[in-house]
C-alpha cells in the first residue's frame, strides 16, 4: 500500500545508520523528492541512537518519489514513494508575503498577524506548558514568539526542562552534540501550535544566557542553524526569527555572521519560510531591505512611525514589541491594557502588525511574556476584537489612506482594503468626520466601533460640511467637501469608524 500524507503535512522517512563517533558532525544526509519535473532537495538530520530522519512537506497533491544521498553508505540510495492527498480541513499552508506589505497562506487565505510572546514557555514544567496551550486556545492570537534556548533574565531564572545540548563527562556542554530529547519536545510543541492554527515564530538566538549557548563558535552556530532548520522546516506553521535583540550580540557575532545565518537558513529550508531579525535598541534596526529578509521585525514604542518603516523597507512591518501590558519596574513592561490595544489599532491602521506581551508581577515569576501559563491582563480581549473587525473585511490587507502620513493622517490613523475604509481616531474625539471617506455617489453604511468596550453600532450619515474657502490676496476660492458625505460621532476618544458599501 502506498503511504499517504496530506499536502502541507509531514512525510517522515526514518533510517537506521551509524552511531559511532559523532554522527552530528560526521554524517551528511539528504533526499531528493520528485514529482514530474519538480525536484526538492531536503536535508536530513541525526536524531540519536543510530536513528536518522528526513522530513518533507509536500505542497502539491499526487505521487512523490524520493532517493536518499549520504556520506554513510548505509543511508545512501534508499528509494520509495508516497501519495500526497488533499490538505486537511483548516490547514492552509505556510505563510508568505503577499501584496508587498501583507501576508497570506500558500493557498491564498489572508493572514493577519496578531501575535504574542512567551519566550521560554517550552522550558517550563509540563504542567505550565499545558496551561499555556489552554490559554492560547481561548485567546485569539495566531502567532507566538518563542525561543529555542532557555532564557536567563529577571523573572526567568529557573533551570530549563531540558539541556539543548548534551553534556560531557565533566558536566560541561558539548556544543557539537545537540540533545535530541530537547529538540523533540520543542518540535512537538510547534506541532501543537500548528494544530491550533498558530504560527510558531522561532527565535533562534538571544543574548540572555548563562549556559553558554550564545557563546558557541561561529562554526557551531552555523551547524546549529542547519540542524534546527532540517528538523523543523517541514512544519507548515514555522517562521524563522534569527534573534531577539541581535544588536546586543554584535560584540561576539559581527554583522557579516548575521548575514550568513540568513544564507544557512535558505540553504537548508526548501519551503522558504518567513525570515526576520529583531532589534533591541530602537535605533539599531537591521537593514531589512536585504533580499534575504522577508519582513521587517522591530521593537519600537512609537507606533505612529509604522508608515515610515513601510516606506523605508518596502516590506511587511511587524512591531513585535510596542511595549507590554503589565506593572513591572522596567518601563517597557508597564503600560496599561488600554494603551496596548490603542497601539495595536494605530499600527493596524497604518498598514502594519503589532505584537502582544504581558508582564504583570507575580510572586512566583509566572509571567506570560517569559514563561507562558495564564494571562492576568485584559488587552488580549481588545486585540482579539480588532482581529475580528479586520478579518470581517479583509481582501488583501489594509493599507494606509495616506502612505506619506500627511495631515491629518500623521495624527489619526486610517486604512483601506478594497471598498472598506476604517479610521481610528485614538485620543481624538470629533463629533463629525468626512476626511478620507469615499467621494463617489454609491450608497454606504457606517459603523462606530468602540475599541475598548468592543461594541459596534450603526452611525448616522449626514451631508459633508463645506470646507472653509481659501484666500489668496483678494481672490477667494471655494473648497469642495472632503467627501460625498460625513458621519456623526459621539465625541469620545478611542473610537474607530468603518465605512463600506451597503450590501446589495
Amino acid at each position: 500500500m502506498t503511504n499517504m500524507t496530506a499536502v502541507w503535512d509531514i512525510f517522515e522517512l526514518s533510517l537506521d545508520g551509524p552511531s559511532a563517533g559523532n554522527p552530528f558532525l560526521e554524517v551528511e544526509l539528504s533526499a531528493q523528492f520528485s514529482q514530474g519535473s519538480r525536484t526538492v532537495r531536503v536535508p536530513g538530520f541525526y536524531d540519536g541512537e543510530g536513528r536518522y530522519l528526513i522530513r518533507f512537506m509536500p505542497a502539491v497533491e499526487g505521487e512523490w518519489r524520493y532517493e536518499t544521498s549520504s556520506s554513510a553508505p548505509a543511508l545512501s540510495g534508499k528509494t520509495g514513494s508516497f501519495s500526497a492527498t488533499a490538505p486537511r480541513a483548516g490547514v492552509h499552508g505556510p505563510v508568505r508575503v503577499a501584496n508587498q506589505f501583507h501576508f497570506a497562506h500558500a493557498d491564498g487565505t489572508p493572514f493577519l498577524s496578531f501575535g504574542t510572546t512567551c519566550y521560554a514557555w517550552t522550558h517550563q514544567p509540563l504542567s505550565e506548558q499545558e496551561k499555556t496551550l489552554s490559554t492560547l486556545a481561548k485567546a485569539r492570537f495566531n502567532k507566538l514568539r518563542m525561543g529555542v534556548f532557555p532564557k536567563d533574565y529577571p523573572y526567568n531564572v529557573n533551570e530549563p526542562l531540558h539541556d539543548v545540548y548534551q553534556r560531557k563527562a565533566d558536566g560541561s556542554f558539548d556544543f557539537d552534540r545537540p540533545n535530541p530529547e530537547s529538540f523533540r519536545h520543542f518540535e512537538n510543541q510547534v506541532k501543537a501550535l500548528g494544530d491550533m492554527g498558530i504560527q510558531a515564530d522561532i527565535i533562534m538566538l538571544h543574548p540572555y544566557d548563562r549556559w553558554g549557548y550564545s557563546g558557541m563558535s561561529e562554526a557551531q552556530d552555523y551547524r546549529y542553524f542547519a540542524y534546527l532548520v532540517a528538523r523543523l522546516g517541514a512544519y507548515h506553521n514555522v517562521w524563522w526569527s534569527l534573534a531577539n535583540e541581535y544588536d546586543f550580540l554584535l560584540d561576539t557575532k559581527p554583522m557579516e555572521q548575521w548575514d550568513r545565518f540568513f544564507a544557512v537558513i535558505q540553504e537548508n529550508d526548501p519551503y522558504d519560510h518567513l525570515r526576520s531579525i529583531h532589534n533591541g535598541d530602537p535605533e539599531a534596526n537591521y537593514d531589512h531591505t536585504k533580499p534575504w529578509v522577508t519582513h521587517t521585525c522591530i521593537q519600537n514604542w512609537d507606533v505612529k512611525r509604522t508608515g515610515e518603516w513601510r516606506e523605508a523597507y518596502g516590506k511587511p512591518v511587524v512591531n513585535d514589541e510596542p511595549e507590554y501590558e503589565g506593572n513591572i519596574i522596567q518601563c517597557w513592561g508597564n503600560i496599561s491594557a488600554e494603551e496596548l490595544v490603542h497601539r495595536f489599532w494605530i499600527t493596524a491602521m497604518r498598514g502594519g502588525y503589532a505584537g502582544h506581551g504581558e508582564t504583570y508581577s507575580h510572586p512566583d515569576d509566572l509571567i506570560w511574556w517569559a514563561k507562558g501559563g495564564e494571562l492576568h491582563g485584559t488587552a488580549w480581549h481588545g486585540i482579539g476584537f480588532l482581529r475580528q473587525v479586520m478579518e470581517e473585511s479583509v481582501k488583501s490587507g489594509f493599507d494606509p489612506i495616506d502612505p506619506k502620513m500627511g495631515f491629518p493622517w500623521n495624527r489619526i490613523s486610517g486604512a483601506r482594503d478594497g471598498d472598506t475604509t476604517i479610521i481610528y481616531f485614538g485620543e481624538h474625539q470629533p463629533i463629525i468626520w468626512a476626511t478620507g471617506l469615499p467621494q463617489d455617489d454609491r450608497q454606504y453604511e457606517a459603523d462606530i466601533i468602540d475599541t475598548w468596550n468592543m461594541t459596534v453600532e450603526k452611525a448616522t450619515i449626514v451631508p459633508a460640511p463645506a470646507n472653509h474657502p481659501t484666500r489668496h490676496g483678494s481672490v477667494t476660492r471655494p473648497r469642495k467637501p472632503d467627501a460625498a458625505f460625513a458621519v456623526e460621532l459621539p465625541g469620545r476618544p478611542y473610537l474607530a469608524l468603518r465605512v463600506r458599501p451597503k450590501a446589495g
